[in-house]
């Protein structure tokens, strides 16, 4: 293997130049509840292990310990909750979701979180792909549940289920408590949903030993200064989404408090976030592109953060202008990309404290542990996506196969031509999307949303810019001007919405 690539000339393949995850051996019966409890110093950290970042409540470390416990206990003695068993999450962020997730797991059972958003057809599609036996909902939401099922449903804003928080370990006082369950490591622990960009939306299963890996697999944050203090890690992404659920998990290993969003002001989005990131004066932020973009082009500065060193970028791409962008304004904060995905059992990679300053790559390559079970015959996932490797191992994604254009006999990646758009002053967001062309087969379309103030950039303008920076094949061949680009909230861009929505283009005042 080549000591700088990591390119093994015998087989074709790279190899990961990082040392291997400390996990525990395979074969130990070890659930992540336990895994969590035994990297926790003793005595327990005196700080929150959750901090509400918009009502300032905090969830301590013992006490986080106690009410996983008693809703444990409650599942398997009030609810008859089994291993096995599955626990769908249809509710919206508070610091009793991270508690309800712990105790389902330390009883070997299955979560299975839902977007408290969804629609009553969407959760009873999830419903009819992981037959959860008990639904835990809030009154907003529960009725989004279909009432044909026979589950059982807590609704986690009831006196039942406070109950089920307090104490209720003591409910076998007066018997033998059930004997302890064993969970392996291979056992099913989540079952997540792919966000449905490419058809109908999928469960995917993940094991307990993929929650330990990812949770050791992201580096820890380093405070600023040496003894400034604990670690505070905003959560910026929603607690259902794999990479919500997984970071938030991850806090409870490291011995960080995790601060959450659980009411945002009205507007919402990335200003929400920012405003939570300096109100809880974070570390280090899991965030999604929108909130990194919102960063590098104003609100609040460096001064508005002066604990932050590092922020995690993760969900869908992000443009190099803007990474760049956010590098000039906070020169002394870690950006860090990371590639995942739901399939892959969330984080494949992601840059770590000596690999940042590698604009629009996601770092070395990851360890074994990365990989769940999509695999092809011979052992390989295939996530789709179109990249490449530099001579110094650096990995760098460059578009989805699926999403490539095909104009005559040269293919186009969408997503370098949207790197080019975010460019151009007075765009605020872009998408490329493939159109049908008798002559060319597919044609470049760009659809823009300007940002306030600038009505004026028209489509000869957007084309002209493009045309000066790509090969003539690659030029825009069609602009369409519209009030947003869809995206999901991990910032996902919903190149089929674009396509559904515009089948049939506006006629084009271009000259080109």
């Amino acid at each position: 293997m080549d000591p700088r690539s990591a390119f093994c000339p015998a087989t074709r393949t790279f190899r990961s130049l990082r040392p291997p995850i400390p996990l525990p051996p395979a074969d130990a019966p070890v659930s992540f509840p336990s895994f969590a409890l035994s990297r926790l110093p003793s005595p327990l950290p005196a700080h929150p292990a959750f901090l509400d970042a918009s009502t300032g409540a905090a969830l301590s470390f013992p006490a986080l310990l106690a009410r996983v416990r008693s809703l444990a206990a409650a599942l398997r003695g009030a609810l008859g909750v089994a291993k096995g068993d599955v626990a769908l999450v249809l509710a919206p962020p508070s610091l009793d979701v991270p508690v309800v997730y712990l105790a389902v797991l330390s009883i070997g059972a299955i979560v299975s979180p839902v977007s408290p958003l969804s629609t009553a057809a969407d959760v009873a599609r999830a419903v009819g792909l992981c037959n959860p036996s008990v639904v835990f909902a809030t009154a907003a939401t529960v009725g989004k549940v279909p009432a044909a099922r026979k589950m059982t449903v807590v609704l986690l804003d009831s006196p039942q289920f406070e109950s089920f928080l307090h104490g209720h370990e003591l409910a076998w006082a007066d018997e033998l408590p059930p004997p302890p369950v064993e969970v392996r490591q291979s056992d099913v622990a989540v079952i997540s949903y792919s966000s449905g960009t490419t058809g109908r939306t999928k469960a995917v299963a993940q094991s307990h030993r993929r929650l330990m890996a990812s949770s050791l697999q992201v580096p820890a944050a380093r405070p600023r200064a040496p003894g400034g203090g604990h670690v505070v890690t905003l959560l910026g992404v929603p607690m259902f989404h794999s990479y919500g659920l997984h970071m938030l998990m991850r806090g409870v290993v490291t011995a960080e408090t995790t601060a959450v969003v659980t009411a945002p002001p009205r507007g919402g989005g990335a200003a929400a976030v920012l405003a939570a990131a300096a109100r809880c004066g974070a570390t280090r932020m899991f965030v999604a592109p929108p909130v990194v973009v919102a960063m590098q082009r104003g609100g609040i500065g460096p001064e508005g953060f002066p604990d932050l060193v590092r922020v995690d970028c993760g969900g869908a791409p992000l443009s190099p202008a803007a990474a760049s962008a956010f590098h000039e304004r906070f020169p002394d904060v870690e950006l860090s990309l990371a590639l995942g995905s739901t399939e892959g059992g969330l984080i494949s990679n992601m840059a770590g404290h000596q690999e940042c300053h590698r604009i629009k790559s996601t770092g070395y390559v990851g360890g074994n542990e990365t990989r769940t079970c999509a695999f092809d015959s011979n052992g390989w996932l295939k996530t789709g996506d179109l990249c490449y490797f530099d001579e110094d191992c650096f990995l760098y994604i460059v578009d989805r196969l699926k999403d490539l254009i095909k104009y005559k006999a040269y293919q186009i990646a969408p997503a370098e031509l949207e790197d080019v758009l975010h460019l151009i002053p007075g765009i605020f967001d872009a998408a490329v999307i493939p159109y049908p062309d008798e002559e060319a087969g597919q044609i470049p379309v760009a659809f823009v949303a300007r940002q306030k103030g600038s009505n004026n950039l028209t489509e000869d303008q957007v084309m002209e810019f493009v045309a000066h920076q790509v090969a003539p094949y690659k030029k825009i061949r069609r602009v369409v001007f519209v009030d947003s680009i869809p995206r999901l909230p991990s910032g996902k861009l919903l190149r089929r919405e674009l396509l559904r929505k515009h089948s049939t283009l506006p006629k084009s005042n271009s000259r080109l």
